[in-house]
């Protein structure tokens, strides 16, 4: 692996697969470079909101339970 212009190191084969798929698209390197971070970037993040939700949803009741108990225990505090 030789160190491109990029700043990466990556394989040749790799490298000129994508060119030709920059070119495929119309962009430069460049461009289709960052275009793949940014849709692996969306990915994530759909992902963590996914988990996140699901999260959530399987431990609904335990928040449901915080909040009825910070709310009743308002009156409940002693002097």
């Amino acid at each position: 692996m030789a160190k491109t212009q990029l700043g990466a190191r990556v394989d040749q084969d790799v490298a000129e697969l994508a060119k030709m798929r920059a070119a495929d698209l119309g962009l430069s390197i460049g461009d289709y470079l960052a275009r793949l971070v940014q849709d692996d970037a969306s990915g994530l993040r759909a992902r963590a909101v996914d988990a996140a939700a699901r999260f959530l949803a399987e431990h609904q009741d335990v928040f449901d339970e915080a909040e009825d108990g910070r709310q009743t225990s308002r009156g409940a505090r002693a002097a």
